[in-house]
């Protein structure tokens, strides 16, 4: 098989490439990959791709025959997409046409729904499975009316991006104030109910209108936690793989809610993440339509969501298709480090 992984320079399509490499059980696997950066990381790693790209991004007048080009000249049997905007033009080529190769994404308006959070949090207000929230411009005047929704400490970062961007625990007004002014790069903004609890992730795979596989784990800590002022920096150094069916379940309920508002086949790869209140209940922050970075942790776990997809889109007759959620021996953690593999272990072990 040859696939194309785009955005090679993030730590998600790298997780991805290396679990293709070290835990996937394909006779032969060519990968090509692209970047928009010319000093991504991904783009050098000739040990991980058989060849690489420098490619416009998407929305450029080039990106289409770009990637155009790519796929025929490696004649690409597949393509597995996770930059946000790639997520979102390769959606929209499908929704006016087909796609140039096979890839596994949601609809269009499912793609465009998640990807700000502000959206998909209006559409499960009601449902109990997100926290209260109250959403704004960076130009905000109306600070009474949002503390009138939402006391003092709340937890308030950026509608759209990836790594905690704008995250911050906001005490009071002047640290309110002063965190926008110190982020010009973030238009609008979610404030939501501060949780204390649990940091938690479910992860949900679709296809063609039937749930096949979920599983759940726990974010501790984080890669670089020192630099962001939220101590969130979207890349996990230390989790745990959970087996939690309560949790998942409520995932597959907003899914459940999300797919029915936006009229979408049950289709794609979801990750859900959680945070729990004082007193350990659930609430969904936001859902990602794609893997995050510690796929490959999940994958040396026995849930190898990347062969799952790949297999399902090659049609591998083979394939499972009752549905399953993965389980982990008790105590399972994950320890991650830049650019390291991940190591697996019991907590037990750890050194105290």
């Amino acid at each position: 098989m040859n696939i194309l992984i785009n955005g090679v320079g993030g730590p998600t399509p790298r997780s991805i490439a290396r679990t293709i490499r070290r835990y996937c059980q394909f006779d032969e696997v060519k990968l090509i990959g692209t970047d928009i950066n010319p000093v991504a990381y991904g783009l050098y790693e000739n040990d991980l791709y058989d060849q690489t790209y420098l490619v416009p991004p998407a929305g450029h007048q080039d990106y289409w025959s770009s990637m155009e080009s790519i796929i025929k000249t490696h004649d690409i049997d597949m393509a597995l997409v996770h930059p946000e905007h790639e997520v979102m033009a390769w959606s929209k080529r499908m929704t006016d046409g087909e796609a140039p190769c096979k890839v596994m994404l949601p609809s269009h308006s499912m793609s465009d729904l998640l990807v700000d959070k502000s959206k998909m949090t209006e559409v499960l207000k009601n449902t109990g499975l997100v926290p209260k929230s109250y959403v704004f411009d960076s130009d905000l005047k109306e600070f009474e009316e949002l503390e009138a929704t939402l006391p003092y400490p709340f937890w308030v970062r950026a509608t759209a991006g990836s790594s905690g961007l704008g995250s911050l625990k906001v005490e009071n007004r002047n640290a309110l104030k002063n965190w926008l002014h110190i982020n010009p790069g973030v238009k609008r903004f979610i404030a939501s109910t501060f949780l204390p609890g649990r940091n938690l992730a479910v992860k949900l795979l679709y296809n063609k209108g039937q749930l096949l596989r979920s599983a759940s784990g726990e974010r501790v800590n984080y890669i670089m936690a020192k630099v962001a002022p939220s101590g969130i920096t979207g890349n996990t150094s230390f989790g745990r793989l959970l087996n939690e069916p309560d949790l998942v379940n409520k995932a597959i309920e907003a899914m459940d809610v999300l797919f029915e508002h936006t009229g979408s086949e049950k289709h794609g790869f979801f990750t859900a993440d959680f945070k729990e209140d004082e007193n350990g209940r659930p609430y969904i922050t936001e859902i990602n339509v794609r893997m995050v970075a510690f796929n490959m942790s999940f994958a040396a776990g026995g849930a190898n969501f990347t062969e799952d997809i790949i297999r399902l889109l090659n049609n591998d007759e083979s394939f499972d298709k009752n549905y399953k959620m993965y389980e982990f021996e008790p105590g399972t953690i994950f320890l991650r480090d830049v650019d390291a593999e991940p190591k697996l272990m019991n907590e037990k072990d750890l050194m105290s």
